[in-house]
């Protein structure tokens, strides 16, 4: 049999072949004026080219230290997929990236994301963009490029994934977490916005669990449907801290609450020498939480490891800068609050007291 006894007479084309470049080239387009509203000092914010460009010098940087992150935004994603909902995910996506790299005490300069799909709908795109670049807006930063592939055959139906990469920098000897962290340090909590990007296959479960469709009443939030109340974008924290360390505030390390929850986190910018305490009943979770406890019966401990348990952010400061770090932080919009201390490490990197109000 003839290799070309089954090609069209005229043929074959990409578009055939389930890639429409045409589509691509709309959604450019489409999206060019949120991509100019995220321009910045360093950069213009114009796509196109292929690559993206960022002056330091015009960002005012000195002597600068770069600081990069890449992350996704997980199977939060099947929720914003299932629901038609795509117009806040762009957000968590920059969050999980710029809030890793705050933590280092640096400012996130610019963004690119990567957005694949099993066949491009241009509103869809556009709707995901749009979002990234209010979350670039949110965190001061340049979204200076990004690819979209369209790829028929390893994505099926509706269903995309997103992943996101940022740049950022500090002078040189600022970067946290500084090496003087003590006992009787004191931990500053700042409130997340919900479950933000992570542990969501385990929400999924406790969803499917309660049988509750996704476009009923939220039992932990009136007025909004499941899925609204569960694609509540992850808070971004850039600006704050950022205000926070320019004001002066010796803020010691900087602690993202993502996948891992409190006992995987906060090790990670502890020295050998100290110990986090945590007291639990100082924080006031999101109802969300205690109903995904109820529902999934969890322990206390799992939660801990799972969820962020509304606190999205911690920073160590020295006792007697605390009351400071907290009050410029609620000035700033966050709520703030102190949770607890640092102590001479004996045992585990992250020890408990109290119970968490779910």
């Amino acid at each position: 049999m003839s290799d070309t006894q089954n090609v069209p007479s005229n043929g074959l084309s990409y578009k055939q072949a389930g890639v429409d470049i045409d589509a691509g080239n709309a959604l450019v387009e489409a999206i060019k004026p949120a991509v100019r509203s995220t321009r910045r000092p360093g950069a213009d914010a114009e796509i196109g080219g292929f690559g993206g460009l960022f002056d330091l010098k015009a960002a005012g940087f000195k002597d600068p230290v770069l600081v990069a992150a890449n992350d996704g935004v997980g199977t939060k994603l099947r929720i914003a997929i299932e629901t038609g909902r795509h117009s806040t995910i762009g957000i968590d996506l920059v969050a999980m990236c710029v809030n890793d790299i705050i933590v280092q005490g640096a400012e996130p300069l610019f963004f690119l994301d990567y957005f694949a799909t099993g066949k491009l709908d241009v509103a869809v795109g556009t709707a995901i963009v749009e979002g990234i670049a209010e979350g670039c807006r949110i965190a001061g930063c340049a979204l200076i490029g990004g690819e979209t592939a369209e790829m028929p055959g390893l994505y099926s139906g509706k269903d995309y994934d997103l992943a996101g990469f940022s740049v950022g920098a500090a002078e040189r000897g600022t970067l946290l977490p500084r090496a003087d962290l003590a006992p009787g340090d004191v931990l500053v909590a700042l409130a997340s916005s919900g479950v933000h990007s992570n542990g969501f296959s385990l929400v999924r479960k406790i969803v499917d669990v309660s049988g509750i469709d996704w476009y009923l009443d939220a039992p932990f939030e009136p007025g909004r449907t499941l899925a609204e109340a569960l694609l509540t974008p992850t808070r971004i924290y850039v600006k704050p801290l950022l205000s926070a360390l320019r004001a002066g505030l010796p803020i010691k390390a900087l602690a993202h609450i993502t996948g891992g929850g409190f006992i995987d986190n906060i090790p990670r910018v502890l020295t050998d020498s100290v110990a986090a305490h945590v007291d639990l009943s100082s924080i006031s979770p999101p109802k969300v939480f205690g109903w995904l406890s109820r529902v999934g019966g969890m322990a206390e401990r799992e939660m801990l490891r799972t969820f962020n348990c509304g606190v999205g952010m911690l920073a160590v400061i020295a006792q007697d800068q605390a009351a400071a770090l907290v009050d410029h932080l609620n000035a700033e919009g966050e709520r703030a609050t102190i949770v607890g201390e640092l102590r001479p490490r004996d045992g585990e990197p992250v020890t408990f007291s109290g119970a968490l109000k779910l």
